[in-house]
């Protein structure tokens, strides 16, 4: 299956450390060699890196980890493909546009009938299960909203309804960004951690690469980190249960949904 990372803080960070565990996994430590991508947001937009490649051996995602860029929020992705041809339209994270805002999705598994899904307004452009997902969940919440809620814990508890639903048929685990919250969803597999005062010394896993964070932080910065797996090997990860859906809100764990 594939593995997903996400980020959210209080003030903007760059993800390159994480990034750069991720991608060692896509191809050299791990087989998920089948294409990469990362969601950096600025405001309600996202700029979107994809590559239907081996994020490993890639230019382009060198090219990411060299030149940083912070952000408040983040979302990537390494895919060993199951369904759907290796390909640009099938490489994550995808997006869509809703209610002035670019809202992007990667997924780690695979949903079973998933075109028994009723799609509303979006529509896949690829061939994978993650994609029609995508356009149904996202289908099923804008349906609930005449607009981005005032408060934006009623979405996330949308999304993670949804989410469950959806889930039943197969193995849904997620990561749902919106601009102002990740929204993270745990079918079988997913660990958190929030970095924050005091900091400490890291060690990437799968790579000879640490990081001193009381070197290159303030007391005040509270960074959440979502992994499919660990990505150091020194740091105390949280791992959630499955059918746990996360929602991170200015680097805090703000909410936790179960079903």
């Amino acid at each position: 299956m594939c593995e997903l990372l996400g980020m959210e803080c209080n003030v903007p960070t760059d993800i390159v450390f994480s990034f750069a565990g991720l991608a060692a996994r896509g191809g050299r430590r791990g087989p998920h060699a089948d294409g990469w991508g990362l969601a950096l947001y600025e405001g309600k937009a996202a700029r979107l890196f994809l590559e239907p490649a081996a994020a490993a051996d890639s230019p382009l995602a060198r090219f990411v980890r060299e030149h940083p860029i912070k952000t408040l929020l983040a979302v990537a992705h390494v895919r060993k493909r199951t369904r759907g041809p290796v390909s640009l339209v099938n490489t994550h994270p995808f997006v869509r546009e809703l209610w002035g805002r670019q809202f992007v999705f990667a997924h780690n598994g695979t949903v079973k009938n998933v075109r028994r899904l009723k799609l509303g307004r979006f529509q896949p452009i690829g061939t994978t299960d993650s994609e029609y997902a995508f356009c149904a969940l996202l289908g099923a919440v804008a349906s609930e909203f005449r607009g981005y809620p005032r408060a934006p814990s009623a979405l996330a508890e949308a999304i993670a309804a949804h989410g469950a639903r959806i889930g039943t048929g197969g193995t849904f685990n997620f990561l749902l960004g919106d601009g102002a919250q990740l929204v993270a969803r745990c079918s079988t597999r997913l660990h958190h951690i929030v970095r924050q005062a005091p900091f400490a010394h890291a060690t990437l896993a799968d790579e000879d690469l640490s990081v001193d964070f009381a070197a290159v932080t303030t007391p005040r910065d509270r960074v959440a980190v979502v992994a499919t797996q660990p990505l150091t090997r020194d740091e105390a990860w949280i791992a959630a249960e499955p059918g746990t859906t996360w929602v991170f809100r200015r680097g805090r764990l703000a909410a936790t949904f179960a079903g």
